[in-house]
């Protein structure tokens, strides 16, 4: 008596299984000099959900959602797929280029600049359908402590400091402190 039973996902999903193995490839994310693979989209930082990245290649998006808080921890902005919902002051503003390729040019990206303190608060740019580059930012994380992108690190409080760093994400959060 043969009792095998086939394998078949009846919940919806964006991925093809096979063997139960994702077809479609997680995203990519580089935060200064460090590439955190196979993620989800999401970083994390103390513990928390505070940055969101989606792509749509497909139309010329790469999407936001991020908090913004001050040096105290209270949240003065929230982004919400590339749209301020929130915004202490009109302190913020967001520039998004829609893309129309993959070149360093016209590349999908979005720059949140505080104008109050005069500083680039996070610059990212998709550089392929599965690959986002943040590359530079100074923001507080939801405990005050600030976190800085540069090129070559990504720093977190006075005391962590990540650069040249690979981590398998595995479809999780990127982590940062």
């Amino acid at each position: 008596m043969d009792d095998s039973v086939a394998f078949r996902r009846t919940e919806p999903s964006g991925h093809t299984v096979t063997a139960g193995i994702l077809s479609k490839p997680g995203l990519e994310l580089r935060i200064g000099s460090n590439i955190f693979r196979s993620t989800n989209g999401v970083v994390k930082i103390h513990g928390k959900e505070q940055l969101v990245l989606e792509v749509k290649p497909e139309r010329g998006l790469l999407l936001a959602t991020l908090d913004l808080y001050n040096e105290h921890g209270i949240r003065l902005a929230h982004l919400r797929r590339n749209v301020l919902m929130l915004n202490d002051n009109g302190r913020f503003t967001v520039d998004v280029l829609l893309g129309q390729g993959l070149s360093s040019v016209d590349s999908p990206s979005i720059l949140v600049t505080d104008l109050q303190l005069g500083h680039v608060v996070l610059e990212a740019r998709m550089t392929s359908e599965h690959r986002v580059d943040l590359l530079c930012g100074k923001l507080y994380s939801h405990k005050g402590m600030p976190v800085e992108i540069t090129p070559h690190y990504c720093r977190i409080g006075s005391g962590t400091a990540l650069f040249g760093n690979i981590v398998e994400a595995r479809g999780g959060p990127a982590i940062l402190g």
